[in-house]
């Protein structure tokens, strides 16, 4: 269990603040994570990785000389939103360009990719590298589908080698995808882990098992089996891995290998030393050579009990890179680089937003848009535990509280943005940064999507009608499905999205009236989410257990037709409202 924190909701924030206190020497914060507070050499490509908080030194630990140059971090196992690695990234840029590199979880993939966009809109060269070593998590046949676990630290060490050593941004993401290619993990754990203010694991093993090939989220493995003595747990981790050896992997310069032998929170370096021990002697049995090994915690699961083997096959110039000095906070190789401290800066106050001018109609639905957003809090709160039980049977249990910190936060944003007088369409885009911001994860990073299509149809100008509501709801549905890549099927939100946009904006060119069209196509939702029960997940975290989701509807499509079907509901009140005043005028 976690023993030291204050609020959980707290927990992410002053953890950041109290390793910027000890390792100021090295790094200096930014809205989103950290940056170098060093000088970095001009002209060089920046290396900002990133990822959920909890995997400590991942990823804030391994910012310094030789290695990152930025590290966004989101909450708790949520990847950080958009704007936090947009922000870290344009701290962390020397003129040169930006590798996003990440594990390859579905809301890491989002935001990321959406930062990059907006960098290469704003004329910042930009490339994105998804790490998927995880050899449990998909076949071989479906490699880009595999998970990044500890493997983030030989392929971020690789790549923040190269661009030290001032390779331009294509040539370092060709050293970093090749670094990935070469790379396989295999982990274990024998317990979940149990995060600030929860009373409960993620998840549990029975005793005397352990499950094998977890992620690093407190997902569960995709199989259980008796705990082995130490030494046939290394010979599973090195039968398993050297059954994967890279394709194209032959030539005697390249029988040498990087090795990581990784704890994964509560697993103590002793135990570690022992495992490696025989991972080494069967290393060499094979005729490998091992190049300088790495045993500790590197890309931990917060407090899981467990442990992980990562290999990485080296060619001449990954070996190279993989030997090159590094001096971050928790991650230091060869000879110390004593780099120039960054001059003291003026702190800068953050520029007041400005709010765009808004007719008094956008102004009028801008406060019942609030409204909504307020009745979609007290719909997560009131759902928060059983969508977060729903979404534990095949994920990482954390979708309820997800949505309840996005969504509150979204509504904070609307009060205050009411208050200043915006329209319809600033508040909901606005909305949506604050919600992808404090949401995290695949969700949160959804959400904002579809909040920003429909506020950007709406505008703050026009008097938002059927046609305009349908609009952005049609808008939202292909923002969702071209960021996300999921199509019906899948067991997403989509496959409630879908119909629900389809049946609405039928309704409304039939000439329904909004709050009628709503109610249908918010029974077309109900219908639509009930009906994943019957599907398996082809996408994110749940897809390699997706045998345990079957007869369990998808807790995002769950949450939106709650939402979607809520709104009804208020859309009929005042509906009713409207008519009551009419007769009163009338009589």
């Amino acid at each position: 269990m976690t023993y030291l924190f204050n609020q959980p909701s707290a927990f992410s924030r002053e953890l950041i603040e109290g390793f910027v206190a000890a390792n100021g020497d090295k790094v200096r914060q930014v809205a989103g994570g950290v940056v170098r507070s060093t000088r970095s050499q001009p002209g060089t490509v920046a290396i900002v990785i990133g990822g959920g908080s909890g995997h400590y030194p991942a990823f804030a630990g391994l910012v310094g000389q030789g290695m990152a140059h930025g590290a966004a971090m989101g909450n708790l196992f949520a990847s950080p939103s958009a704007q936090q690695i947009y922000t870290v990234a344009r701290a962390a840029d020397n003129g040169g360009g930006v590798l996003l590199a990440f594990g390859n979880y579905a809301g890491d993939v989002l935001h990321f990719g959406q930062a990059c966009e907006r960098l290469k809109a704003e004329g910042i060269p930009c490339e994105l590298l998804a790490v998927t070593d995880d050899i449990s998590s998909a076949s071989i046949a479906e490699i880009d589908k595999r998970r990044g676990v500890a493997g983030d630290l030989v392929v971020f060490k690789v790549a923040s080698a190269a661009a030290e050593a001032g390779y331009c941004l294509a040539d370092v993401a060709t050293v970093a995808r090749r670094a990935n290619f070469h790379t396989r993990t295999l982990g274990v754990a024998f317990s979940g882990c149990t995060l600030p203010g929860a009373s409960q694991p993620l998840f549990e093993v029975a005793a005397g098992t352990m499950a094998q090939g977890m992620g690093i989220h407190g997902e569960p493995g995709i199989g259980e089996r008796e705990v082995p003595r130490a030494d046939a747990l290394a010979e599973l981790f090195v039968t398993s891995l050297l059954d994967e050896r890279p394709a194209g992997v032959t030539a005697l310069s390249e029988q040498r290998v990087a090795v990581v032998l990784n704890g994964l929170g509560a697993v103590k370096y002793e135990e570690l030393f022992v495992v490696y021990r025989r991972v080494a002697a069967l290393l060499h049995e094979a005729h490998l050579q091992i190049i300088e090994p790495e045993v500790g915690e590197f890309v931990t699961s917060f407090n899981m009990a467990g442990v992980s083997l990562t290999l990485m096959w080296l060619d001449e110039e990954l070996e190279r890179f993989w030997r090159a000095p590094a001096n971050a906070p928790a991650f230091r190789k060869g000879s110390i680089i004593v780099a120039e401290p960054l001059a003291v800066e003026t702190l800068q106050t953050a520029a007041v937003q400005t709010i765009p001018v808004a007719s008094a109609a956008s102004q009028q639905a801008a406060q019942c848009l609030m409204g909504i957003l307020a009745v979609m809090a007290r719909t997560l709160q009131d759902n928060a535990d059983e969508l977060g039980r729903i979404d534990a049977i095949a994920g990482d249990g954390d979708h309820g509280i997800g949505m309840e910190r996005g969504v509150l936060a979204a509504v904070e944003e609307a009060r205050s943005l009411v208050v200043r007088g915006a329209g319809a369409g600033t508040l909901l885009c606005r909305a949506a940064d604050a919600w992808a911001d404090n949401a995290g994860g695949t969700s949160g990073a959804l959400w904002g999507v579809a909040l920003t299509s429909i506020g950007t149809a709406l505008g703050d100008t026009l008097t938002p009608d059927a046609h305009h509501v349908a609009l952005g709801v049609r808008h939202a549905k292909e923002s969702v499905m071209h960021f996300g890549k999921a199509q019906p099927g899948d067991k997403t939100l989509v496959d409630v999205l879908v119909p629900f946009s389809d049946s609405l904006n039928d309704e409304v060119a039939r000439g329904v009236s909004l709050p009628e069209a709503w109610r249908i196509a918010a029974g077309v939702a109900q219908h639509s989410a009930e009906a994943t029960r019957q599907l398996t997940p082809k996408m994110g975290r749940a897809r390699p257990l997706a045998a345990k989701s079957l007869g369990t509807p998808d807790a995002g499509a769950i949450s939106l037709a709650m939402i979607v079907n809520a709104i009804s509901k208020v859309m009929q009140r005042q509906c009713s409202l409207q008519q009551s005043d009419t007769s009163g005028a009338t009589r």
